[in-house]
C-alpha cells in the first residue's frame, strides 16, 4: 500500500476504537477525520491518501456515535473507486454506509419513487446513446458517419450534465469554445439535440443523463420525496470533487437541502474532464459557497519518490523552469514527499514510434531483471491509437501485457466459470474444506486448469491462467486482512464485479492518461511526451492546452518510484524528424535531447518543389495513423482511376487535396466542394465515391 500506515489497524481482534483510528493517521488526514460536523473541503494532492483520510473519517464518526452508518453516502466518479471504498470500510467494521457513483445511487432512488412519484413502470435506461443519435442525424438528413455519431453523442452528453437547452446551445457551445463539433454548425447541432430526445421519447426509454435529470426534477417538484430521501442520508461524502458536473451538483444540493452536512475532496489539478461538463468550480469556490467551511490540505505524498513528486510539482507550477517559489493553480496542492530518494526520473528520444515501442520493451525487460513485478509496470499514452505499436512488440518478446478498456476481467469466461465453481463448493463441499481460504480456492480452481506454475506460452492459455491467478491473490489477500472464508471470497467477488473492480492481474499495463487516473505502480513508461500529442494539437486555447498540462500531471503521479518518459523523433522509420519534446517539459528535459530537434517552417518558402516536399512531410509526421492510412486508400484509388482513364493520377485530384480530405475526413457533398482542388466538375465525377472510401474506413477504423 502506497498511503500512510505508520500503525496498521489489525483486523482480527474486532473493529478499531476512536484512538486507535486516529492514531493510524497523519496530523492531517487527523484532521480530516475529527472533523466530523458541517462543511468540510479536503484539497488533497496525488497520492496523500485521500480516500483513507475519508474512510477513516467515517469509521470514526461511527465509531463515536456521530454517524450511524445506514445515514452515509459516499458518493464517487467510477463504480470500481465505490467498490473499492465500500471494502475499505468493510475492513474497519463499518457496515451499512453506501459507497456509490452519482448514478448508481440517483438511479436507486428513482426507481424507488417512480411509481409514487410519476406513476407506472420505470423506462429501461439506453445503454448506447449512438443508435439515438443515428436516428436523429438520419431525420434531419444529416450523415450517419460512426465518427460523427460519437461527436454528436458527446455533444449530447454535455450539454445534457451542463443543463444547456437546446435553444440555449449554440450561446453556450460559443462561451465554452465548442463550434464546429462533427463539422456542423452550432445551429445544427442545436436541432440534434431536439431530434434526439424526440426519437428518445418514442422508443419510451431514457438515458443515463435522464437518471440525474429526472431524479433533480422530482426532489424540486416533490417535497415528501425530498424529505424522505434527507431523512435517511444525513452525512455526505463527495470524492474526485473537481469532477462534478452542473447537473451533479445541482443533485447534491437537493440531497441536502439546507444542511451543511458535506464533506468535499479534490484535487483542482487533477481535473482531466471538462470536455464532458466537468468543472473544478465547485471545489474552488466550496468555501465561498458554504461559508464558514473548513479547508483541510493533505500534501504529504507517501506514493512517489522525491524525484517523481519534485517532477510533477514543476510540470504543474505556471513558473516551469524552476528556481524560485512553485505558482500552482488555485485548488492545487504542492506536494512534500515521505518515501527515500529513488532512481533518477529517465528521459529517452527515439527516431521514430516503433524504435520508441522497442525502447519500451527494453525497459520492461531491464526493470523486470531488477525485481519489479510485470504487474507493476505501465505503459501511458495520450490517445488509444498510440497502442498498437507497443503491443506489437511486447507480443513479439513474449511479455504478457493487458489494455485498460479492452475485454473486462468479470466478462472473461474463465473468470465467470470460476465464480460458478467457488459459489458451488461454499454451499456444497464445506465437509471438504480445510479451512484455509487460500489454499481451498486452489484447490477448487484446479478444476478449472489453474496450476502453481504459469504455462510457458503466452496468448490464450496464459490470459487464463493469469485470470485465475488474480482470484487465487485475492483469496490471499482476503484471507490475511479480514480472516475470510470461501463465502467472503464470493461476497467479496460478486461485489467487485457489480462494481467491474477487477483484482491484478499478472501482465504490462497499456492504457490511456485518461483511463490511469486514480491508478498507480511501481514504474510508469510515458510514451509519446511530444508536441502535438502531449498537448494533443487539437487543443485550442489557453483553457485546453492547460488542461493537456494536468493529463501529464495526471501520469507522472502515477509512478511510484520508476519514471521513463520518453518521445519520438518522427511517426514512422524514415520520417521526417519533426517533433521535439512537450513544451510542458522546458527547462526540464535533458537539454542535450530536448527541443533542437527540426522545427516546423511557419512560412511558405522555397520553390514550389521544396514547398510540395515539406507539406508531405509535415503531413508524415503530424496525422495521426487513422488519416495517414486513409490518405493511402485514396492514393490507391487514384491510381485505379487515372489507369483505367490513361492519365495521370494528379490530373485526378493532387496529393495536396488528398491530403486534405483524409485529414478532413468529408461526410456530405457540400462539405467535400469546400476542399481546395475540388471542383463542380470533379465532385460530379468523384464525390460519391470519395465519400464512399471515407465512410467505410472510417467504420473499418
Amino acid at each position: 500500500m502506497s498511503e500512510h500506515d505508520p500503525t496498521p489497524v489489525h483486523r482480527h481482534a474486532g473493529p478499531p476504537g476512536a484512538a486507535e483510528l486516529l492514531d493510524a493517521l497523519d496530523p492531517d488526514q487527523r484532521q480530516v477525520a475529527e472533523h466530523l460536523e458541517g462543511a468540510l473541503c479536503v484539497l488533497a494532492g496525488a497520492g496523500t491518501g485521500k480516500t483513507r483520510a475519508i474512510t477513516y473519517r467515517i469509521a470514526h464518526g461511527v465509531a463515536v456515535g456521530a454517524y450511524q452508518p445506514a445515514q452515509v453516502l459516499a458518493v464517487t466518479f467510477t463504480a470500481r473507486a465505490a467498490g473499492e471504498m465500500r471494502s475499505r470500510l468493510s475492513d474497519l467494521g463499518v457496515h451499512g454506509a453506501q459507497a456509490r457513483t452519482f448514478h448508481s445511487a440517483a438511479l436507486r432512488q428513482l426507481t424507488y419513487f417512480w411509481p409514487t412519484a410519476i406513476g407506472g413502470r420505470r423506462p429501461d435506461i439506453e445503454k448506447y446513446k449512438g443508435r439515438l443519435v443515428g436516428t436523429a442525424a438520419h431525420r434531419l438528413g444529416l450523415s450517419t458517419d460512426r465518427a460523427l455519431i460519437r461527436d454528436l453523442s458527446a455533444e449530447v452528453e454535455w450539454a445534457k450534465v451542463t443543463m444547456t437547452l437546446p435553444e440555449d446551445y449554440a450561446e453556450a457551445a460559443a462561451a465554452q469554445r465548442r463550434e464546429g463539433v462533427g463539422g456542423l454548425e452550432p445551429a445544427t447541432v442545436a436541432r440534434v439535440l431536439t431530434a434526439y430526445e424526440e426519437a428518445k421519447t418514442e422508443r419510451g426509454v431514457i438515458d443515463f443523463e435522464d437518471v440525474l435529470l429526472l431524479m433533480v426534477g422530482i426532489l424540486l417538484d416533490r417535497e415528501d420525496v425530498a424529505a424522505q430521501v434527507r431523512g435517511q442520508y444525513k452525512h455526505f461524502v463527495v470524492d474526485e470533487y473537481q469532477d462534478v458536473s452542473p447537473l451533479q451538483q445541482r443533485l447534491l444540493d437537493l440531497w441536502l437541502g439546507h444542511r451543511r452536512q458535506l464533506c468535499v475532496v479534490g484535487d483542482a489539478s487533477q481535473t482531466i474532464y471538462s470536455f464532458a461538463g466537468a468543472t473544478p468550480e465547485f471545489l474552488t469556490g466550496f468555501a465561498s459557497r458554504y461559508e464558514g467551511a473548513r479547508v483541510v490540505r493533505l500534501s504529504r505524498d507517501y506514493r512517489s519518490t522525491p524525484e517523481v513528486v519534485s517532477l510533477a510539482n514543476r510540470v504543474l507550477s505556471r513558473s516551469r523552469r524552476g528556481g524560485g517559489a512553485l505558482a500552482l493553480p488555485a485548488g492545487a496542492v504542492e506536494l512534500v514527499a515521505q518515501r527515500p530518494s529513488g532512481p533518477a526520473v529517465r528521459f529517452e528520444t527515439y527516431d521514430d514510434d516503433v524504435a520508441e515501442a522497442a525502447g519500451a520493451v527494453e525497459q520492461v525487460r531491464r526493470l523486470m531483471a531488477s525485481g519489479v513485478p510485470v504487474s507493476e509496470i505501465a505503459v501511458l499514452y495520450r490517445t488509444n491509437a498510440q497502442s498498437e505499436v507497443v503491443e506489437q512488440a511486447l507480443a513479439d518478446a513474449g511479455i504478457g501485457y493487458l489494455v485498460r478498456g479492452g475485454e473486462r476481467f468479470f466478462e472473461r469466461e474463465e473468470v465467470k466459470r470460476a465464480m460458478v465453481l467457488l459459489r458451488a463448493a461454499a454451499r456444497t463441499e464445506r465437509a471438504n474444506l480445510s479451512g484455509d481460504l487460500g489454499a481451498d480456492t486452489r484447490m477448487v480452481l484446479s478444476r478449472e486448469g489453474w496450476a502453481p506454475q504459469p504455462p510457458a506460452q503466452r496468448g490464450a492459455v496464459r490470459e487464463r491462467w493469469d485470470s485465475l491467478n488474480a482470484v487465487v491473490e485475492l483469496a490471499d489477500q482476503l484471507a490475511e486482512r479480514r480472516g475470510a472464508d470461501l463465502d467472503g471470497l464470493v461476497g467479496e467477488l460478486t461485489e467487485r464485479a457489480e462494481a467491474q473492480n477487477a483484482p491484478t492481474v499478472a501482465g504490462v499495463t497499456l492504457s490511456s492518461l485518461h483511463a490511469a487516473k486514480g491508478l498507480e505502480w511501481d514504474a510508469v513508461l510515458l510514451i509519446g511526451a511530444a508536441e502535438g500529442l502531449l498537448p494533443i494539437s487539437l487543443a485550442e486555447g489557453p483553457a485546453a492546452v492547460e488542461e493537456e498540462r494536468r493529463l501529464l500531471y495526471v501520469g507522472v503521479t502515477r509512478a511510484r518510484e520508476h519514471l521513463i518518459i520518453s518521445c519520438a523523433r518522427a511517426r514512422a522509420p524514415g520520417g521526417r524528424a519533426s517533433r521535439r519534446p512537450s513544451r510542458f517539459l522546458d527547462g526540464i528535459w535533458p537539454a542535450a535531447q530536448g527541443r533542437g530537434g527540426p522545427q516546423r517552417r511557419g512560412g511558405a518558402t522555397g520553390t514550389p518543389k521544396e514547398r510540395a516536399r515539406q507539406a508531405a512531410a509535415d503531413f508524415e509526421a503530424e496525422a495521426d495513423p487513422a488519416t495517414l492510412a486513409l490518405f493511402e486508400v485514396l492514393r490507391a484509388w487514384r491510381a485505379e482511376v487515372a489507369a483505367r482513364a490513361s492519365r495521370p493520377a494528379y490530373t485526378v485530384f493532387p496529393d495536396s487535396t488528398l491530403r486534405s480530405i483524409a485529414t478532413v475526413k468529408p461526410t456530405v457533398l457540400p462539405q467535400l466542394s469546400l476542399i481546395r482542388g475540388v471542383g463542380a466538375v470533379k465532385l460530379q465525377e468523384y464525390g460519391a465515391e470519395v465519400l464512399r472510401l471515407v465512410r467505410e474506413h472510417s467504420e473499418g477504423a
